[in-house]
């Protein structure tokens, strides 16, 4: 078994989310923040792991069951590759997710505790370029990641091979899309359960535009179980060795800067 590592910000007015101001209010976007770290949590607890750490800053209190460790480091690759190092338990992989992939699943997660269990990494994808999760085997090999350049276009290709150089080839998740703009909050909430958090919060707070007429073509609806070309995996487990998306920069709703 794995322990679950789930890197997260305080939600707090004006220091998180702010790529949905606007069209969101500051309060408005840290609510819709505050409903994917909720859903994001509460799908955590449906996977057995040995242990659940959430990996905090600011001030947040940790949910029942969850042990609080506070973030620490100069930046994002600092920052993860400590939360590795200050949460590690002798012969047990630790897989971290963010906060800004609410549609993530617990059928997803529990693919990628078992992909981790054979093998010495985990990586998944995101499509602005990034990274939504990444699992260890040893936390010795999160020592590569202050070196890769975060909040870019290649975070996930540079990452992917900064683990190659230390031996660890990752086992590729599928893609996910993950939070930064209120066109990614309209498609990602599409891919939630209706009764989650953080689709009930968009839909207060960012208006959904309206259909195109005289024949131009609307976007595409989003496939439940995933967000944005492509999430079709979220349902059953962990994918392939697929390529690394491109797209936007970012490291993926692990703690990047709103």
């Amino acid at each position: 078994m794995i322990q679950l590592l789930v890197m997260a910000k305080a939600p707090v007015p004006g220091r998180v989310k702010t790529r949905l101001c606007p069209p969101c209010t500051p309060a408005e976007a840290a609510a819709i923040a505050e409903a994917s770290l909720a859903d994001t949590l509460e799908t955590a607890v449906q996977v057995p792991v040995v242990r659940r750490v959430a990996v905090l800053e600011g001030d947040y209190p940790a949910p029942p069951g969850w042990r609080r460790v506070a973030q620490r480091g100069a930046g994002l690759g600092e920052r993860l590759a400590y939360a590795f190092a200050d949460t590690a338990l002798p012969g047990v992989p630790s897989l971290l997710i963010g906060m800004d992939t609410p549609q993530v699943t617990a059928a997803l997660l529990a693919g990628a505790a078992e992909a981790l269990s054979r093998s010495r990494a985990v990586l998944g994808p995101a499509l602005d370029g990034g990274w939504w999760a990444l699992g260890l085997e040893n936390p010795d090999d999160a020592g590569v990641l202050p070196d890769v350049p975060m909040s870019t276009s290649d975070t996930g290709a540079l990452t992917l091979a900064a683990l190659r150089t230390r031996g660890a080839e990752p086992f590729l998740l599928p893609p996910l899309r993950d939070v930064d703009t209120a066109a990614d909050a309209l498609e990602v909430a599409t891919a939630c359960p209706a009764t989650a958090r953080f689709p009930s919060a968009v839909s207060r707070f960012i208006p959904r535009p309206a259909p195109t007429t005289h024949g131009e073509r609307t976007a595409a609806p989003v496939a439940a179980g995933g967000a944005g070309g492509g999430v079709r995996g979220a349902d059953g487990g962990a994918g392939g060795r697929t390529p690394v998306a491109g797209g936007r920069g970012g490291a993926s709703g692990v703690g990047r800067p709103a």
